[in-house]
């Protein structure tokens, strides 16, 4: 092939190859434009949508990307150091007082004011039980007998005995001339000897009964006529139950608080909708090692006589306990510093160090220098800067816009 068509072929080539570059390349046509190219031939080889978007409003070249982004940031410099830093949008919620140990919530058993289980004071056979299980007996009223013939016995010799010491020492007593001083003396032993004798037969006889100590109501008895007895078997378990003993354990922080006579509430466990009220009885004198907790004892009234010895009991007191500022859960953040939050202060962002006292699902109490009503940040919380200027979306509690939906901050 002659040279003179093989450099036509070569520059017929390269010319595709610049009419491809610049019809699929993106910004060719600036290129193009910056290497002296003509307007009309650029955009004969670009796309009408390249073209156009190179081109401004009039027709006029846009200039490069990198021209407007430089220009772009220059503009933006020169307006940010004529307004200053951005302020941050944020959503803030006012600081208030929450209460900690004000309130202790404990489980406790029940007991009878007054318990016996009664046993008998001599061993013997049952002839009578005079009760049923669940009779209210009163105090020195009969429960049950035991056979008593042969104390009965006992008792009329001693009555008898007792008779004839006491006509004998009225007799000496009327011949004191006719008798010597000692037969006197001796008949007037023999009559206390007597005396002594009947009130210890009638003594065993009283005992073959077998008397409440107490009133109140009977248990159930487990007890038959015709069993032969001794003095450790249980005939009866007589409560007093007309009011209530309740012991329960509080944690030893509050041992200094609780004091003899404070009121508090009880409800059974088995009846939630039942409040009864009473008070401290007694607190015990020393703190339980292994449990951390102290023994308080509390009576209660049973009026109506619902209660019953044994059942579980939650009780309620209430103290003045101590004041801490609460914020949101959400307002809490973290560094190596320890715990902190951000409060607005004139528009500002303020960092305050925040010691966590107690966790609720709706508020943490801290211990900080926080006063009630401070603007605490909820929301918008990772933008903050301490000192930064802030805006803040909505009111303090961060309260609903006017489409009803609550405005949020990103974090």
């Amino acid at each position: 092939m002659a040279f003179w068509k093989q450099l036509s072929l070569s520059f017929l080539v390269i010319v595709a190859g610049l009419l491809l570059w610049a019809w699929f390349v993106p910004g060719a046509d600036g290129v193009l434009r910056r290497i002296g190219v003509p307007q009309s031939v650029v955009a004969l080889v670009s796309p009408v949508g390249q073209d156009s978007a190179g081109a401004g409003a009039g027709g006029q070249p846009a200039g490069s990307a990198q021209q407007q982004t430089q220009g772009q940031r220059q503009g933006q410099g020169d307006g940010g150091r004529r307004a200053g830093p951005a302020a941050t949008l944020v959503v803030v919620r006012a600081v208030t007082i929450g209460t900690v140990n004000d309130r202790l919530s404990a489980l406790g058993t029940g007991d009878a004011i007054q318990s016996v289980t009664v046993m008998p004071q001599v061993s013997g056979t049952l002839a009578e039980i005079a009760i049923r299980s669940g009779d209210r007996v009163e105090k020195g009223q009969v429960i049950a007998r035991l056979e008593n013939e042969e104390q009965r016995i006992a008792r009329d010799q001693a009555q008898v005995a007792l008779k004839s010491a006491t006509e004998k020492n009225e007799l000496f007593s009327n011949l004191k001339s006719a008798v010597s001083r000692i037969d006197a003396f001796d008949a007037a032993i023999a009559l206390e000897a007597a005396d002594l004798a009947l009130a210890s037969a009638e003594l065993e006889f009283k005992r073959r009964e077998i008397v409440a100590p107490i009133g109140g109501v009977a248990g159930i008895v487990t007890v038959n006529p015709g069993d032969n007895v001794t003095t450790s078997t249980a005939i009866a378990t007589l409560d007093d139950r007309s009011e209530l003993l309740v012991d329960f354990w509080v944690p030893e922080r509050f041992a200094p608080v609780v004091k003899v006579g404070q009121p508090l509430t009880a409800t059974p466990v088995a009846r939630p909708g039942k409040l009864y009220e009473g008070s401290v009885e007694a607190v015990d004198n020393r703190i339980d090692e292994a449990s951390r907790t102290l023994r308080i004892r509390a009576r209660i009234g049973n009026d109506n006589d619902d209660l019953r010895a044994g059942m579980a009991f939650t009780v309620v007191m209430s103290f003045d306990g101590e004041r801490y500022p609460a914020v949101d859960p959400l307002s809490v953040q973290w560094d190596s510093d320890g715990s902190f939050v951000w409060r607005v202060t004139d528009g500002k962002a303020e960092k305050v160090v925040v010691r966590i006292v107690q966790r609720n699902p709706d508020a943490v109490l801290v211990e900080a220098e926080l006063a009630e009503g401070d603007r605490i940040v909820t929301e918008g919380i990772q933008r903050v800067r301490a000192g930064r200027p802030v805006e803040v979306l909505g009111d303090e509690a961060g309260k609903t816009s006017a489409d009803g939906e609550k405005p949020v901050a990103s974090r």
